[in-house]
C-alpha cells in the first residue's frame, strides 16, 4: 500500500488549483475533491483565528483512524496538503520539496497565470519523481 493517497494545492482564495490521486482504494470524483479542498481551506482559516497562540499558522496535521492529513502553507497563502496512511513520517519535508517544485516549475513558467489551475508538464514529471522517491523510502523502512 502506498504511503501517500493524494496531494492537493489550494490557492489563497480557497480554490483547488491542483489535485493528484496516488491511492489504491478508489479515486474521488471531481466534486468530492473540490469539497475537500474548500472544507480544508475553511478549517485552516478558522483554526488560525481561534488559536490561543499568537501568530498561529493553522492546522499542520490532522490525524484520523484511516488517514493523516499534512499541510504546509506558503507565505503567499497557497496551501499544499497530502493525505497519507496513518503514521506516515517525513511528510513535512515532502511538502516543502513540493513547494520548491511549485516555485521552480510553475511560478517561473511565463505562461502560468496566478491562482489558476496548474498545467505544467515539468512540474508533473518532477512531482512524480519526488512521490516515487518518498514511496521507495517508505517501503524501505
Amino acid at each position: 500500500m502506498a504511503a501517500i493517497y493524494s496531494l492537493y494545492i489550494i490557492n489563497k482564495s480557497g480554490g483547488l488549483i491542483f489535485y493528484k490521486d496516488y491511492g489504491l482504494q478508489g479515486r474521488m470524483d471531481t466534486n468530492d475533491s473540490l469539497r475537500l479542498a474548500s472544507l480544508w481551506h475553511s478549517m485552516h482559516a478558522i483554526s488560525q483565528q481561534l488559536s490561543p497562540i499568537q501568530g498561529c499558522s493553522g492546522i499542520e496535521l490532522l490525524e484520523a483512524d484511516t488517514f493523516d492529513l499534512h499541510c504546509f502553507q506558503s507565505l503567499t497563502g497557497t496551501k499544499f496538503f497530502v493525505v497519507s496512511e496513518p503514521g506516515t513520517q517525513n511528510m513535512e519535508n515532502l511538502l516543502k520539496h513540493i513547494y520548491e517544485l511549485y516555485t521552480d516549475y510553475v511560478l517561473k513558467n511565463p505562461f502560468y497565470e496566478m491562482e489558476m489551475p496548474i498545467r505544467c508538464e515539468l512540474f508533473d514529471i518532477n512531482l512524480a519523481q519526488a512521490v516515487q522517491k518518498e514511496r521507495v523510502s517508505y517501503l524501505g523502512r
